[in-house]
């Protein structure tokens, strides 16, 4: 059975294939841009979206989001249906498959995608890491030990976290030099859900070594079980064989975290031994 976006792009293709050549340049012109590119996503994965449900998704107003879905739709790219008082948004490959056909041969296709498949397959070898621990207290005060800069200080081996903690905004992990704080790591803010779950983009900068790492992300996720807390830690988009320095030190810090919930005090580790 055909889906409603399938029909409704069905319904279309006959009158976008006779003007076809007229809307190429419009196709290009509605790809061109990165938020429109991250709407086609948002309905790639998840296809008949209103308008309410895409601007939960990007960080821009309700005007925002509607230029730029008329531009799609504009170039065909974006098909819309009413239901009762919604419309609903779908995503329609036609002008981008016809795209592919002017420039891609029936003998290249397969070199083509075989040379596709093998760059997403040798781009896409990532791996993750991920930490579990239980810390005796309740969500908020767990919440606040992970944002506070001066809790935070005494248990990631004396660097202090500047941060406003909204959306979007960027972040940065300091070392403990009063006189010329060195940046340790750094990133952006992805999604923040108090006292539940945190996600960051995370640039690690101690040395150019590390660098050359590039950009990974750590999610923090609590969960609470009766009077105590799971705190998850993923580490993840990291590339295969990534430089362990990036993550060797997790265990040390959440148990220094733990005992500092638990107990009050500051537990000796390696590596607040190396940084004190």
């Amino acid at each position: 059975m055909a889906t409603p976006g399938f029909t409704i792009a069905l319904h279309l293709t006959c009158d976008y294939l006779v003007t076809y050549y007229d809307r190429v340049d419009a196709v290009f012109k509605a790809l061109a841009d990165p938020t429109r590119r991250s709407l086609l996503d948002e309905l790639f994965a998840r296809d008949g979206q209103t308008l309410s449900e895409l601007m939960e998704r990007l960080p821009m107003t309700r005007f925002g989001v509607m230029k730029h879905l008329l531009v799609l739709e504009e170039a065909g790219l974006v098909v819309t249906k009413r239901r009762g008082r919604e419309k609903l948004h779908f995503l329609n490959a036609i002008p981008i498959r016809l795209v592919h056909d002017r420039w891609v041969s029936k003998f290249s296709q397969a070199w083509a995608a075989g040379l596709v498949e093998l760059k997403r397959t040798l781009e896409d070898r990532t791996m993750e890491k991920i930490f579990e621990i239980y810390i005796k207290t309740t969500p908020e005060r767990l919440w606040q030990a992970i944002t506070d800069p001066d809790m935070r200080a005494k248990y990631t081996f004396g660097v202090r976290v500047e941060a406003d903690w909204e959306k979007g905004s960027h972040y940065r992990g300091l070392s403990a030099n009063a006189q010329a704080p060195v940046p340790i790591f750094e990133g952006d803010i992805l999604e923040i859900d108090p006292p539940h779950k945190l996600v960051q983009s995370y640039d690690a900068c101690w040395s150019d070594e590390i660098k050359s790492e590039g950009t990974s992300r750590v999610t923090w996720e609590i969960q609470q079980v009766a009077d105590s807390c799971l705190l998850t830690v993923t580490h993840d988009q990291l590339r295969e064989g990534a430089n362990a320095e990036l993550y060797g030190g997790w265990m040390m810090v959440l148990s220094g975290l733990k005992t500092l919930l638990e107990s009050g005090e500051q537990l000796t580790t390696p590596g607040s031994l190396k940084y004190a």
